[in-house]
């Protein structure tokens, strides 16, 4: 099963931080961010986590089923 949505471009852009300023927090290049917000990428529960804690909100707030 495949996440279908994620809002992590919604997040981001609410948190006025750029694609590079988001990779460098969560540690990985800025092409993983585009490929996330693009949805040919789905990120491991390690790299989801990090952005629940960067954004401060729920894992299922960011990503959907």
């Amino acid at each position: 099963m495949a996440l279908s949505k994620n809002r992590l471009r919604k997040y981001r852009e609410k948190a006025k931080m750029t694609q590079e300023a988001l990779a460098e927090k969560a540690r990985v290049t800025r092409q993983t961010i585009i490929s996330i917000e693009g949805g040919k990428y789905v990120p491991s529960l390690e790299l989801a986590l990090r952005f629940s804690s960067i954004f401060r909100c729920k894992v299922e707030d960011l990503f959907a089923i």
